[in-house]
């Protein structure tokens, strides 16, 4: 029997963050295990994101996270890089005339929050996407859009976890878990492991890891998303946006010379698995490609999914469960997951371990995203 004071389940992003702020802050007495089932931590949603940092997305309830996670990506912590982990890229959001209405709610909803949204006049469109189609004729650029290095960020965290003492596990699933006294009796694939604390980091699996663990679900639901990286003539400029369509009907971003990565934003239920792209949905992107621009498609050179893990209102769960105290959510991070890390990672962290918030999200009111609102 192997003791630990915490227990993280999952490896990805978000239990390798809240490990590597955990310790960090040295308010653990204790051993922290992070158990991965697979060969390597990161393997499903944090190795396949796209990974850029846009305040936008997610939502006006998300902003907060985001934005506080901005600085952090720019000017990380020596502890954990001593290089930044995002770059500059910007975000053009297009439209045809029918997406007027959808652009002005899109304003109006970030207009208190301190997003810069401007304008783009017609004009000027094609400057930013060479070949953009005529009838795209609205525009809405957001400047503060960056790259994330998303590997790089996610073995900052591994490393700074292990620094701190912390202990990786791979190969390793939890199967059930009981309460025993003060803490759990966990069984593992590799062995039973004895804790006082369950972190749930367990990504499109988190619902399963909390049935296991005799924990009501809070309905979160794993949404597969495709990405294709395609080869296009003419070759788009570097410095090219992020294009996102304003219906939510794709986006895509240069990557590399002549290449470009691009997602139909589909959102299609499925369990959880090692997610796979469907012919169908990449069909569906080059589509929505070519209606946009006019380049040439020379090949389709790698296609991908990933789930991405949402709660019933779309919200992170960050928190203790209602019902049972020593089971800590931290799951339900969607598509956002990355570019929140390192703001969720220091939220998630002071209210494990019942600490003050730390001055980088000490204005984000936890509240929302508590686990306890699914009591």
């Amino acid at each position: 029997m192997t003791d630990c004071e915490i227990l993280i389940v999952g490896g990805g992003m978000a239990g390798a963050s809240i490990g590597a702020e955990i310790l960090r802050g040295g308010a653990v007495d204790g051993n922290v295990i992070l158990i991965e089932a697979e060969a390597q931590p990161g393997y499903h949603a944090t190795g396949r994101s796209v990974a850029f940092w846009e305040e936008s997305y997610g939502g006006p309830a998300v902003q907060p996270l985001t934005t506080a996670s901005g600085p952090l990506l720019e000017n990380p912590d020596p502890i954990f890089s001593d290089r930044p982990l995002s770059s500059p890229r910007g975000t053009l959001h297009i439209g045809r005339a029918e997406s007027a209405e959808t652009r002005d709610a899109f304003v109006a909803a970030f207009a208190a929050s301190g997003v810069d949204l401007r304008s783009v006049p017609t004009d000027a469109l094609a400057a930013s996407v060479p070949g953009l189609r005529a009838d795209w004729t609205i525009g809405l650029a957001e400047p503060s859009c960056a790259d994330i290095d998303a590997g790089g960020l996610h073995q900052a965290y591994l490393r700074a976890f292990r620094r701190g003492g912390g202990e990786i596990r791979t190969d390793t699933r939890l199967l059930s878990a009981a309460r025993d006294g003060g803490g759990w009796r966990v069984e593992t694939s590799a062995g039973p492991l004895s804790c006082r604390t369950i972190v749930n980091a367990a990504g499109a699996w988190a619902d399963v890891v909390a049935q296991a663990c005799g924990v009501r679900p809070v309905g979160i639901a794993p949404l597969r998303r495709t990405v294709v990286q395609l080869r296009v003539d003419p070759a788009p400029p570097a410095a090219m946006p992020v294009v996102m369509d304003l219906e939510g009907g794709f986006y895509f971003k240069p990557e590399g010379a002549g290449r470009i990565w691009l997602s139909p934003h589909d959102e299609a239920p499925s369990d959880p698995c090692d997610a796979a792209p469907e012919e169908l949905a990449v069909a569906e992107a080059i589509d929505r490609l070519q209606q946009a621009v006019d380049w040439r498609i020379e090949a389709v050179e790698r296609r991908w999914a990933g789930l991405r893990s949402f709660a019933p209102d779309r919200l992170p769960i960050y928190g203790r469960d209602a019902h049972v105290p020593d089971f800590f959510w931290f799951a339900g991070q969607g598509g956002f997951g990355i570019q929140t890390a390192p703001a969720a990672a220091l939220l998630g962290a002071a209210l494990l371990t019942g600490q003050p918030l730390p001055d980088a999200v000490s204005a984000i009111d936890p509240a929302p995203y508590r686990a306890a609102r699914f009591g």
